[in-house]
C-alpha cells in the first residue's frame, strides 16, 4: 500500500444532493474497513446543492458573501457530523474547525470527518490544505462524475473523459478562477494551486459507489489521476 495517510474528499454532490443515508451508511463502513487495513484517512464532506439553497436564502436575506459563506459552512459540518457519529457514535459529535484540531485527533483516532473551515474557503480548498497539512500525498475525490471530462457531460454529448492530465492541464479547464460562495466546478481553482505547490495527487472517481475508494487503494485505473 503506498499511501497510508489519505484524504477523501466526498462532494456533497454524492451524499448531500439530496441527502443519502445508505451512502452515507456504506462510506461508514469503507472507512472502517480501510482504518482496520492501517489508514489514516481525513474526510472533507461538502454540502452540495442543499449548501447552495441556503446560500441562496442568507443572499435573499440581505446577508453579504463572507455571512453566506458561514451558511454553507454549517451545511458541510452538518453532513460530515451524520457521517462521523455513525462511525464513532456520540463520542465523534465534534467537527474540527482548524487543521491544528485536525492533526489532533488524526494522531488520536485514526480518523478525522469535516466539512468547511472559513468563510472564502471552498471544501476543495479544505481537502487540499488538511492534506498537506497531514502530509498526506494523495487526495480521492468522490464526485458525481465518474472522472474529469473535456466539456461538462451533462451539457456537452460529445465531453470525453481523460484518464491523467497535470494540474497545468487542469487549470486551463477551469471556468472559474477565484473563489465565490457557491463556486461549482470539478475542483475548486485555489486548490489546484495548493496540491500543484505540494505536489499532491488527486485522483477523482465517482462517489457513487464507496468501493471505488477501495479501488483506487489497490492501484486500479478508474477516474482521472491528477498529477
Amino acid at each position: 500500500m503506498q499511501f497510508m495517510r489519505i484524504v477523501i474528499r466526498i462532494g456533497g454532490s454524492v451524499v448531500a444532493s439530496p441527502p443519502n443515508p445508505k451512502l452515507i451508511q456504506s462510506y461508514a463502513e469503507v472507512f472502517r474497513n480501510l482504518r482496520a487495513e492501517g489508514y489514516e484517512i481525513v474526510v472533507v464532506v461538502g454540502g452540495g446543492a442543499r449548501a447552495r439553497q441556503y446560500i441562496q436564502l442568507a443572499k435573499d436575506i440581505g446577508l453579504k458573501e463572507e455571512e453566506q459563506d458561514e451558511v454553507a459552512i454549517s451545511v458541510s459540518r452538518l453532513f460530515a457530523q451524520l457521517l462521523s457519529l455513525k462511525l464513532g457514535g456520540l463520542e465523534w459529535k465534534s467537527i474540527p474547525t482548524s487543521l491544528e484540531t485536525v492533526s489532533d485527533l488524526l494522531n488520536e483516532k485514526g480518523i478525522v470527518v469535516m466539512g468547511g473551515l472559513k468563510p472564502g474557503m471552498t471544501t476543495d480548498t479544505v481537502a487540499a490544505m488538511a492534506a498537506s497539512h497531514v502530509g498526506a500525498e494523495l487526495i480521492v475525490k468522490a464526485t458525481d462524475q465518474d472522472g474529469i471530462y473535456t466539456k461538462d457531460p451533462k451539457k456537452y454529448a460529445d465531453a470525453k473523459k481523460i484518464d491523467e492530465l497535470s494540474f497545468d492541464d487542469l487549470s486551463q479547464l477551469m471556468e472559474q478562477d477565484k473563489h465565490m460562495a457557491g463556486i461549482h466546478q470539478i475542483i475548486d481553482p485555489e486548490a489546484i494551486r495548493i496540491l500543484k505547490k505540494n505536489r499532491i495527487k488527486m485522483i477523482v472517481v465517482s462517489g457513487k459507489n464507496p468501493e471505488n475508494l477501495l479501488s483506487v487503494l489497490k492501484g486500479e485505473k478508474i477516474g482521472t489521476i491528477i498529477q
